[in-house]
C-alpha cells in the first residue's frame, strides 16, 4: 500500500511521514484491496479555532469505491487518530452491510423504508419577509446563507452500490444516477439499516 503524504500552509517532517505510514498499515485488516492512501494536512490560520488548528482529511483508493474521512484537532497526531477511526469504522459498517446483504440477516428493503416515511407537512409564515439578492439567487429573509456549488462526473449504479458507496464516504445520503430508471436519486439513512431514497422524474415536468 502505497501513502502519499501532503502538506498545505505547514511543515511536515520525515518522522511524522513514517509515523502516518506505520499507523496507515492498520487499515489493510479492514480492506485488503487498498492500493494507495493520500493524507493532507492543512493548518487552519484563525487563531480563534486553536482546537480545531489542523485538518487532516484521508482517501483511501482501492480496486473498490473511494474511502474518504476527514478530522479537525489541536494538533496532527490527535488529527490523524481521529481520521484513522473514522475510516476504520466507514470499512467496518461497509464490511457489515457487505454480509447482510449476503444473508446473515435482511434489512429492510428501500422502497419498505421509503414507504414509511412520514409525510413532512409544509407551513407558510405570514410574517412579511424581505427579498435580497446573494450572487445569481435571490434570497427571502435574513439567511444566514451558504453557497457552495460542486459538480460531480455521475456513472449509473443501481442502488445497493450507492448504498454501498455511501457507507464508504461515512455520509447520511448518496447523490447518484439510478441505473434502472436514469432518474437522478438520493439515498439517505433513516436508523439502523434503514434506507430512504428520493428520485427526480424529469418527464413529467416537461
Amino acid at each position: 500500500m502505497e501513502v502519499v503524504v501532503t502538506g498545505r500552509h505547514c511543515e511536515l517532517s520525515d518522522r511524522f511521514r513514517s509515523h502516518v505510514e506505520d499507523k496507515l498499515t492498520k487499515l489493510e485488516k479492514h480492506d485488503h484491496r487498498i492500493i494507495r492512501v493520500n493524507v493532507e494536512v492543512e493548518n487552519e490560520r484563525n487563531p480563534r479555532q486553536a482546537d480545531r488548528a489542523v485538518r487532516l482529511q484521508l482517501t483511501a483508493l482501492s480496486k473498490g469505491p473511494v474511502i474518504r474521512a476527514e478530522a479537525c484537532a489541536a494538533d496532527k497526531m490527535a488529527a490523524l487518530d481521529l481520521a484513522l477511526d473514522k475510516m476504520a469504522a466507514q470499512m467496518r459498517r461497509a464490511s457489515d452491510r457487505r454480509r447482510v446483504h449476503h444473508g446473515r440477516h435482511t434489512p429492510v428493503s428501500v422502497g419498505e423504508a421509503l414507504a414509511a416515511t412520514a409525510t413532512v407537512e409544509e407551513t407558510e409564515d405570514d410574517v412579511t419577509t424581505t427579498e435580497r439578492r446573494v450572487g445569481p439567487i435571490d434570497v427571502t429573509g435574513d439567511g444566514p446563507l451558504v453557497v457552495r456549488e460542486k459538480t460531480h462526473p455521475a456513472t449509473p449504479m443501481t442502488l445497493d452500490q450507492a448504498l454501498y458507496e455511501m457507507e464508504l464516504v461515512g455520509h447520511d445520503f448518496y447523490l447518484f444516477v439510478d441505473k434502472e430508471s436514469e432518474r437522478p436519486s438520493v439515498v439517505y439513512r433513516r436508523r439502523g439499516y434503514d434506507y430512504g431514497v428520493i428520485s427526480l422524474d424529469l418527464e413529467s415536468g416537461l
